[in-house]
């Protein structure tokens, strides 16, 4: 579980961190103790969801947890919430499900969606003054920020075992500032972060490969009115 020590600066820390190596020791720490912890995964999408539910659902009871009031205007909003529902509920019925990997038989464990509240005006909020900024600039952090939050206080509240996000799979999202924000959030509301980089060992290839097996819609911008700008 990820709490840092309180004499590091996040920043240059989480920058020291191979993130798929700390993912992986993870993860197999999970295996070792023969359990099935819980995981409350922000989604900010179908495609992006596909691979990172791959992977970990084989380690984790997941609950998807779609809270993205970034996301401009309100038929987009919907047209991606509904994608990501009828993703789950074809690939992830109740009840768990097996499946052959080489010589072994491994187990996905079922994936349930929790639809955040929508109300664009918490993005309108953090964005306030940093309306000019670029893509991938300050604005971005903050949303980051924003969103993760929410997802690490509605985790503790519900009592599940680890939270993260699936925002690192893409190539045009911070990972280092995905992590710093996770870690910090996790230590300041007593939560374990499972640091990650899902766009490592090809798992952005991966999720363009399901997304196209799987028919899903995949958006050209990130979500919000700035992104859609640029």
């Amino acid at each position: 579980m990820y709490f840092l020590h309180r004499s590091f600066p996040y920043r240059e820390y989480m920058r020291s961190l191979n993130y798929k190596q700390q993912l992986e020791r993870e993860l197999k720490h999970i295996t070792s103790e023969r359990v099935v912890p819980t995981l409350f995964l922000h989604a900010c999408c179908a495609p992006c969801s596909s691979y990172v539910l791959e992977y970990l659902s084989v380690f984790f009871e997941i609950t998807v947890y779609y809270y993205n009031p970034n996301i401009s205007p309100v038929f987009e909003y919907k047209k991606r919430v509904s994608e990501i529902k009828g993703f789950i509920e074809r690939v992830y019925p109740e009840g768990v499900k097996d499946f052959i990997e080489g010589d072994e038989i491994k187990l996905y464990h079922p994936v349930h969606l929790i639809e955040g509240d929508y109300d664009p005006a918490d993005f309108d909020e953090i964005a306030r003054g940093l309306e000019k900024e670029p893509e991938k600039g300050a604005r971005c952090y903050k949303c980051y920020e924003l969103r993760l939050k929410k997802t690490a206080l509605k985790a503790k509240e519900l009592g599940f075992d680890y939270f993260c996000s699936t925002l690192s799979i893409s190539p045009y999202k911070n990972a280092d500032w995905l992590n710093e924000i996770g870690s910090r959030l996790g230590n300041e509301i007593g939560i374990a972060y499972l640091v990650n980089d899902f766009k490592k060992n090809n798992g952005y290839r991966r999720s363009c490969e399901l997304s196209e097996e799987y028919g899903l819609y995949r958006q050209n911008y990130c979500g919000c009115i700035y992104s859609k700008r640029d």
